[in-house]
């Protein structure tokens, strides 16, 4: 005799916190790494002229391991590539602070970027799943989670700071509590069944027409390189173009974050009463109006009002992306993820470079103008978010009787 309807719903919500828990970790973990680089580059002698190509490597490897996830999971479910990536993820962390050459930075580093890309593929392959098994959208939860994950990282790494902690002294006591619990939740975690679908195959592609995920794609890499943008330039405009204190210039990223949790702690609440596609056209214009804000400020404050609106518009593009992948590809949603989240790397080596080059050559507030135009045309790829399946009005679950997925404990 099968499981119950109540034994399922209680693996499934097992398996919704300790994923969950998983995109809080990487929250904190990658929030530790970026907001202490100045640290790390003092730490090492890493001088500005070699900086960039250690910066640039994370997300390049970062790539190849999303990549080879694609090839694992028709091996072993994604659960099992999470389990275990996270903690290499957390454990690369603790060697950036630990090591004393450049060539242990080098190898820390390396390990960090092909975890973190199979990490970050083998979660969301997670999170699809789950969405799919529970009938109602609840992917930006778990984005929220990581949003929640990278306040208290940044905070901890403002901490280390502040009390100028040694890297090693800082990432330890973290390390030491996010590892456990990791390891401990990943024994509910879910993999979930995939639905044949077969008119959407390609014989090379294992099941996933490029040509059909490309628009995807587009709308991804441009989240990043407006969400890169944030995160690398805005303290830096701030303070040289908007003429604020130093002390003013590293408040924007804080509210960016802060705005990103709040606007994926609400979206699903969204997605569900008004659909994907209009979240993400309502996504995309709030964010092309923040650049558009940042772009013509004429002063520190208004510059703030910008970030703002840029956080509540881009948060929610990303995670509909996945979710939209799933959809599309709903008997090859692990392959769709995997080959959709390369572009998240894409477009943050993308992103940081493009607006220094236009800076420089034009203006910065010139410069803010291009990730405008680029979020906007998501607008253009919009309906291939479109599926009424997401829009089950009530918020109930809707408990799926068949091939829900199962626990890995036991894999």
């Amino acid at each position: 005799m099968g499981p119950t309807l109540a034994a399922m719903t209680d693996v499934l919500r097992r398996g919704r916190a300790s994923l969950a828990f998983g995109f809080f970790a990487q929250g904190v973990a990658f929030a530790l790494l970026v907001t202490r680089i100045p640290a790390i580059q003092d730490r090492y002698g890493v001088s500005d002229a070699l900086l960039p190509a250690f910066l640039a490597a994370v997300p390049i490897l970062a790539g190849v391991g999303s990549v080879s996830t694609e090839k694992l999971v028709k091996r072993i479910p994604p659960s099992r590539v999470l389990r275990w990536s996270q903690p290499v993820v957390l454990l690369a962390l603790l060697g950036v602070g630990a090591g004393e050459s450049m060539a242990e930075l080098g190898v820390a580093l390396g390990a960090f970027g092909l975890a973190v890309g199979a990490l970050d593929a083998s979660m969301n392959m997670l999170g699809v799943s789950l969405q799919r098994a529970y009938g109602r959208s609840i992917m930006l939860s778990f984005h929220a989670v990581f949003s929640l994950g990278g306040i208290v990282g940044a905070s901890l790494a403002w901490v280390g700071a502040h009390w100028d902690l040694a890297l090693f002294v800082s990432y330890l006591p973290v390390v030491a509590v996010l590892l456990p619990v990791a390891l401990v939740g990943s024994r509910w975690y879910v993999d979930g069944g995939a639905e044949p679908v077969v008119e959407k195959e390609d014989s090379e592609g294992g099941g996933v027409a490029f040509k059909l995920l490309l628009p995807l794609c587009l709308v991804m890499t441009f989240a990043y390189i407006g969400d890169s943008t944030v995160s690398n330039w805005s303290a830096k405009y701030l303070q040289d173009v908007l003429g604020s204190s130093e002390q003013l210039a590293t408040v924007p990223y804080n509210v960016y974050m802060v705005t990103t949790l709040l606007g994926r702690a609400i979206g699903d609440f969204g997605v569900r009463r008004l659909g994907a596609v209009v979240v993400v056209r309502v996504g995309a214009v709030v964010a092309a109006l923040g650049f558009a804000v940042v772009a013509v400020a004429p002063g520190a404050w208004v510059g703030m009002l910008g970030f703002t609106l840029l956080g509540l518009g881009l948060c929610v593009l990303v995670p509909q992306t996945f979710a939209a992948a799933g959809r599309l590809f709903p008997g090859a949603s692990d392959a769709a993820v995997a080959r959709l989240n390369v572009f998240n790397y894409v477009g943050f080596l993308i992103g940081s470079p493009l607006v220094g080059a236009l800076g420089d050559a034009w203006s910065y507030r010139g410069a803010m103008l291009v990730p405008m135009v680029l979020v906007l045309v998501t607008l253009v790829y919009a309906r291939s978010f479109d599926a009424q399946s997401d829009r089950y009005g009530g918020g109930h679950e809707r408990p799926r009787t068949a091939d829900v997925g199962r626990g890995s404990n036991g894999l």
